[in-house]
């Protein structure tokens, strides 16, 4: 399942979002990601929210099947920037069944921005519900 960014975040937020990476600004440790394209080669890139977790971290697809979860799985790496700085990261996804904690983490720290994606009012709810939606939203360790 893919959820589609709508106009304003594709034409607006995104690049915002961006730029102040670029520039070195970060809205609570968001980062640019750039990931090669399967097909293409190139580099892509979108803005994500690393998530740090019992000491581990984490990309979250709030919007599910995206282009750079796709892109990643074939890579298995990519890009984090901030600013100058450009980290290499290697990427295992994590299967359906370890999502829940990292997903309720997610959404302690991102609800504010992406709870519409989840289709959940945030991360005060029961385990079955985050097992419910974890196969819909991967999850990647950096490792």
């Amino acid at each position: 399942m893919y959820k589609k960014p709508d106009a304003f975040t594709r034409m607006i937020f995104n690049p915002l979002v961006g730029f102040a990476a670029k520039l070195g600004l970060s809205m609570k440790g968001s980062r640019s990601l750039a990931v090669r394209g399967r097909k293409s080669g190139e580099w892509r890139s979108t803005p994500v929210n690393p998530l740090i977790f019992n000491g581990d971290r984490y990309l979250v697809a709030p919007r599910g099947e995206t282009h750079w979860v796709r892109n990643i799985r074939i890579s298995g790496e990519g890009r984090l920037t901030l600013g100058r700085r450009t980290e290499t990261i290697r990427v295992e996804e994590i299967p359906d069944g370890a999502k829940v904690p990292v997903l309720r983490a997610y959404l302690k720290e991102w609800a504010w921005e992406s709870k519409q994606f989840f289709g959940l009012p945030g991360a005060n709810v029961p385990d079955s519900e985050l097992e419910r939606i974890a196969p819909n939203h991967p999850v990647f360790r950096i490792v």
